[in-house]
C-alpha cells in the first residue's frame, strides 16, 4: 500500500484531470483503477525515488497476471500521465515511464449494428415511462453519434430551438450537432412525460426513477436490456451506437472531415479507426471519383 504522503499526490493527479483537464468522471475513475493496482506493491520512501526500474516491475506483474498488451499500454499511459504530472509539480525531475515502450497489440477495428439491426433494436413498441425515455435516449445518441458522457450530461436546455443539439465534449469544447426527425418525434413523446419522473428543478434531459440524472453505468446497462428485448444476435453498448452513427454516415457521404466535426475529435486520425468500409463500396467510390476508372459511355 501506498503511505499517506504519495497517495495524496495521487489525489492531487485526480483533481487535476477533473479541474484542469475536464476529464469525464469515468476516464478519471479509469485513471484511479489503474494507479492503484499499478501502485499496490509500490515500496518507495518518496516519488522522487521512483524509477525505471519500478514502473518495468509494475509492468511485469501486469503481464505475470495474463493481462492483455491492450491493459498493459493502458496502465503503461496512466503512469506516464501520473509521473508527467509529477514532473510539471517538482516532485520528479525526469518521467521514469516516457523511455518505456507499450507492448504491441492488435488493433481490432471497432464492431458496429448494420442499419437492419439499428432498426430491430430502435423498434420498440412498449409506451411504458422507461420504455419512452430509453427508446428518445437511444435514437438521439445514434442520431448524434453522442458519447456516452456526453450523452448522460444532456440537460433540457441542451436541446436549442433550432433543432440542434448543443454538446459539451472532451476538453469542455462545445459543438452543435443536427437532431434527426426521428429522434426529435421520440425526444417529444418523452419530454411530454418527462414531468411524471423530474421535479421542475432537475435539470438533467433524461432521469432515472429515483427522479435525478441517470447515470452512464445506468444507460449502458439499460442497452444492453434492450439489445436482449429485441433479440438482436450481439450485445448493445453505448460506444457501439456511436460507432454505428459514424459507420453509417461514412458509408453515406464518404465526407471523413465531417463525421470528425459531428464526433468532436481534435485529430482525423481518431476518426479514421472509424474506416472500415467494405471493399466493394470503396470500390464504388473509386470507380465513381478518379477520372482514371470511370468506364467510358
Amino acid at each position: 500500500m501506498l503511505k499517506p504522503s504519495l497517495y495524496s499526490w495521487l489525489e492531487k493527479y485526480l483533481a487535476y484531470l477533473k479541474y484542469e483537464k475536464n476529464l469525464a468522471d469515468n476516464s478519471i475513475e479509469n485513471y484511479q483503477r489503474q494507479l492503484s493496482v499499478a501502485f499496490n506493491k509500490l515500496e518507495i520512501a518518496s516519488w522522487e525515488t521512483f524509477t525505471v526500474s519500478d514502473v518495468r516491475n509494475i509492468l511485469n506483474e501486469a503481464r505475470k497476471s495474463n493481462l492483455s498488451a491492450r491493459s498493459i499500454a493502458l496502465r503503461l499511459s496512466a503512469i506516464r500521465g501520473f509521473c508527467s504530472f509529477l514532473v510539471q509539480q517538482g516532485q520528479l525531475t525526469q518521467n521514469p515511464a516516457s523511455s518505456i515502450q507499450a507492448p504491441k497489440q492488435a488493433k481490432p477495428l471497432p464492431k458496429q449494428l448494420n442499419v437492419d439491426e439499428m432498426h430491430q433494436l430502435l423498434d420498440i413498441k412498449e409506451n411504458d415511462l422507461l420504455a419512452i425515455r430509453d427508446k428518445a435516449m437511444m435514437e438521439l445518441m445514434y442520431s448524434c453519434g453522442l458519447r456516452l458522457s456526453e450523452l448522460a450530461n444532456l440537460n433540457i436546455r441542451s436541446i436549442q430551438t433550432d433543432n440542434q443539439l448543443r454538446v459539451v465534449g472532451k476538453g469542455n469544447k462545445e459543438r452543435l450537432l443536427p437532431i434527426g426527425r426521428i429522434a426529435l418525434e421520440a425526444l417529444g413523446v418523452w419530454l411530454k412525460i418527462r414531468p411524471e419522473l423530474a421535479s421542475s428543478e432537475e435539470t438533467a434531459l433524461f432521469v432515472s426513477m429515483r427522479q435525478s440524472r441517470l447515470g452512464t453505468r445506468q444507460i449502458a446497462k439499460r442497452m444492453k436490456l434492450w439489445a436482449n428485448r429485441q433479440n438482436l444476435e450481439q450485445s448493445v453498448n453505448p460506444h457501439k451506437l456511436r460507432h454505428s452513427f459514424a459507420t453509417h454516415v461514412l458509408e453515406s457521404s464518404s465526407d471523413l472531415r465531417g463525421v470528425q466535426e459531428l464526433l468532436g475529435h481534435a485529430n482525423l486520425s481518431t476518426t479514421q479507426v472509424y474506416t472500415h468500409l467494405n471493399f466493394q463500396h470503396l470500390a464504388h467510390v473509386y470507380d465513381n471519383a478518379h477520372p482514371r476508372a470511370k468506364k467510358s459511355k
